[in-house]
């Protein structure tokens, strides 16, 4: 599986993050001098076969609407790039999205231009990229993923204002329908909670202003604001920006944000960066910044892997095809070998079998009415499961019982069950015995837990118990006395057991 990273560059700095297992872990943190920009070239080196994506947070960043005439393929796509060539002259970082198409006659499409247009704040990190041979995806900006973050907690404003504080500095972006038609950076000296909530308050004001200014909105329209923050900060924003007439706050939670996108690391501060990172690892833009030659040894690696996986796919059907007709083939062969000797070896015998036959002198229906009853008086054959069965439930009941031999047999066993078999065949299972009691056991009680095993026995009706061997041989004068020695009482009690079973003939 191909491995995914994410670079994050701001004004002074880059740092790297690996996608994996749905989580974010940062790798690396490289400033933008000679040493850092050293080290990230080794950390590409390392990590040549993945696939990067660059989200990037600067300053130098426009945004330009122009209306183009209908059309469509090459034509459309000639248009579009002279249009960027003549508002961002000297930046290859440029992309295009529709804004629709205007309901009149012509059908004139509305086009937003977006455009990096520091090319050399990029440039040497992309060189390192491109040295190495690894696989740029695309570069994205943060304002691009502010539609599709206001999306994703549903947030109901068709246009509004979105301020989120990054990289000391906050972004401002002014979003209609899921995309930013506007969007730039203010720098934020005092990072406390005071200082962050005065800057939300004083850049939403100004941002209104110059929204107006460039007719981008009317100066009577209310415009909605939505700011995102740490809870620790949310008092203070709320206090520092009252609702007027012009602007309508709404406040989110980057905690609870961070929540609904289902980051594993929850934000500590008001900087929303995880939360942009995330949205660019589970759903990218369709547009992006970098050129054709910026993506093409992504390309080239996307076509490898499509490459390999369609041979590997087509290798695997043919082997598995393969296979699947030798296995066939070689079970057809051996069922008709097999078939063919069983049948040589049937005729042998059938002719050799019945040579041998005598003459019985009796017609085939008599002949099957034997065998007939035959089969009937064997599946009526006696067998001691179910006398099994329920002596075993006995011992289960009566832990303290120890098997020690069993006989079972079908007829009187002794002359006390020849008068019992007189009525029925007669099931006898002769059970041999003994009780081990606990220390400290008396003689009353080792009777006992042998009553309680007889009387667990004659719960099945039709049984009768003939004790031959009690555990305890006592005498009609000798007294059944609780005082017995302790050696007496741990001694094993040997004893033996009829179980008589009547069948009816």
């Amino acid at each position: 599986m191909i491995s995914r990273r994410l670079l994050y560059l701001n004004t002074h700095r880059l740092s790297a993050y690996v996608w994996q297992a749905g989580k974010l872990t940062p790798e690396g943190l490289f400033n933008n001098d000679d040493s850092g920009r050293n080290a990230f070239a080794s950390y590409v080196a390392q990590h040549r076969h993945s696939h990067f994506s660059l989200l990037a947070n600067v300053a130098e960043e426009g945004h330009v609407i122009e209306t183009i005439p209908f059309l469509q393929g090459k034509d459309r796509e000639t248009l579009i790039t002279r249009k960027i060539g003549q508002h961002f002259l000297g930046t290859p970082l440029a992309t295009s999205a529709s804004l629709g198409f205007e309901k009149t006659k012509r059908k004139n499409e509305r086009v937003l231009l977006c455009a990096l247009t520091d090319p050399g704040h990029f440039e040497p990190w992309l060189s390192h990229l491109a040295q190495a041979g690894a696989p740029l995806k695309g570069i994205y900006s943060v304002a691009q993923l502010g539609g599709r973050l206001l999306r994703r907690l549903a947030v109901p404003h068709e246009r509004c204002l979105l301020l989120t504080l990054q990289d000391h500095s906050i972004r401002e972006s002014f979003v209609v329908s899921g995309k930013a038609l506007f969007s730039r950076m203010a720098p934020l000296p005092d990072s406390s909670i005071a200082g962050i909530a005065g800057g939300f308050a004083a850049e939403s004001g100004k941002l209104h202003q110059y929204l107006i200014g460039q007719r981008h909105i009317g100066r009577d329209d209310r415009v909605p604001v939505v700011i995102v923050a740490h809870p620790s900060a949310l008092p203070a924003i709320e206090k520092a920006c009252p609702a007027d007439g012009r602007l309508d706050f709404t406040l989110l939670d980057n905690v609870e944000a961070a929540r609904q996108l289902k980051l594993q690391n929850q934000p500590d501060d008001s900087r929303c960066d995880a939360l942009f990172l995330h949205l660019l690892a589970t759903n990218p833009p369709s547009q992006q910044f970098a050129s054709s030659e910026h993506r093409h040894d992504h390309d080239l690696s996307r076509l490898r892997y499509l490459l390999l996986a369609a041979g590997l796919v087509a290798l695997l059907g043919g082997l598995l095809f393969s296979a699947k007709q030798l296995y066939d083939s070689k079970e057809l062969r051996a069922e008709a070998v097999q078939h063919q000797t069983i049948e040589n070896e049937l005729s042998t015998r059938y002719r050799e079998i019945t040579a041998t036959f005598p003459q019985i002198g009796v017609d085939n229906d008599s002949l099957r009415r034997l065998t007939d009853r035959y089969r009937q008086l064997s599946s009526q054959q006696t067998l001691p499961a179910e006398a099994y069965r329920h002596l075993g439930q006995a011992l289960a009941a009566t832990p303290a019982i120890q098997l020690t031999g069993l006989d079972w047999k079908i007829g009187p066993n002794s002359a006390s069950t020849v008068a019992a078999s007189s009525s029925g065949a007669l099931e006898v299972t002769t059970v041999r015995g003994s009780i081990t009691p606990p220390p400290g056991t008396t003689t009353r009680q080792v009777l006992v837990s042998f009553d309680q095993f007889q009387a667990r026995l004659r719960q099945d009706p039709g049984v009768t118990i003939n004790v031959v061997k009690a555990p305890v041989e006592l005498e009609p004068s000798q007294p059944l006395r609780g005082g017995d020695t302790e050696q007496e009482s741990i001694t094993s009690r040997a004893f033996v057991l009829e179980i008589l079973r009547s069948r009816a003939r």
